[in-house]
């Protein structure tokens, strides 16, 4: 029943594609392309605290490994759910964009990567910093980017962004208990 629900709202997200938005999701999907942006933060950072940008930068960094290696690691192989460009039922109604990624799907890292990263910086610099929050509307981008070019459910999503944000909170907690953590 939730994977009915989860294959019919891939189809109809993924089947309200346009061809002038292919290539723009093809980029918020790319990792690659977000180098700059990340190069922007990290410079930010180091421009605001100084030294104190260490653990926040690695803060960050830990959280992106966490999120990775759950999905990655540990959920895909013991799901072993197959991306929708993977499913032989559907894979002729999916749009995809580019290359449709590895076998499986089940969760998606790109979301628990986006959403661990802002999350991390929500918690230990958005109070100072509350326009932070709005980073959310870009991972939640990149995370729809992921439905768009047919290498992800609605599910893998969700539950990718979740593992993310439940990853930075615990790295967050650890860098505050840290006896060095260079309190904000």
């Amino acid at each position: 029943m939730l994977n009915e629900l989860d294959t019919e709202l891939f189809l109809a997200l993924n089947g309200a594609h346009a061809s002038w938005l292919d290539q723009a999701m093809f980029w918020i999907s790319d990792r690659n392309f977000w180098f700059p942006f990340y190069a922007l933060i990290l410079l930010f950072l180091i421009w605001r605290y100084r030294i104190k940008a260490v653990g926040i930068i690695l803060a960050c960094v830990l959280a992106i490994l966490v999120g990775d290696q759950i999905t990655s690691s540990i959920l895909k192989p013991w799901a072993a759910r197959p991306r929708p460009c993977h499913e032989p039922s559907i894979e002729n109604m999916v749009h995809v964009v580019w290359e449709c990624g590895g076998m499986y799907g089940f969760a998606s890292s790109h979301a628990a990567n986006t959403f661990g990263f802002v999350t991390v910086l929500v918690l230990l610099i958005g109070k100072e910093y509350p326009w932070l929050k709005w980073l959310y509307v870009w991972a939640a981008l990149v995370s729809y980017s992921r439905i768009y070019v047919g290498a992800h459910y609605p599910g893998d999503v969700l539950v990718g962004g979740t593992v993310g944000i439940l990853g930075a909170v615990l790295v967050s907690f650890l860098y505050r208990k840290l006896p060095l953590n260079y309190q904000i």
